[in-house]
């Protein structure tokens, strides 16, 4: 054989033994069932974590939304009774007013 067929072939038995490790080396990902199984529920655990957070967030923000309609409620509560003795107290010297002008 001459130098430059040798050298030819050479490569190509490099360049196909890199292409026999790439290989062999997705293969054997793909049968280390364990290692696939644990980057699974990795992924999992992390979108379980992240839907957790938003799940925690709009349950703070309803919480905060309900407790301050809870405040305006017994504002209004508390604020109710002023607002009937006041209605009456018009009423009765409204009522008074009248009876003395007759």
């Amino acid at each position: 054989m001459t130098g430059p067929d040798q050298e030819e072939i050479q490569q190509e038995i490099e360049r196909t033994r890199e292409r026999l490790g790439e290989t062999v080396e997705e293969l054997a990902a793909k049968a280390d069932v364990k290692a696939r199984a644990q980057a699974k529920a990795a992924d999992v655990k992390a979108q379980a974590q992240a839907k957790a957070a938003d799940v925690k967030a709009q349950a703070q923000a309803k919480a905060t939304e309900l407790s301050g309609q809870v405040r305006r409620s017994q504002a209004v509560q508390r604020r109710w009774p002023l607002a009937v003795a006041a209605g009456v107290l018009v009423a009765g010297a409204v009522a008074v007013w009248r009876w003395r002008k007759k």
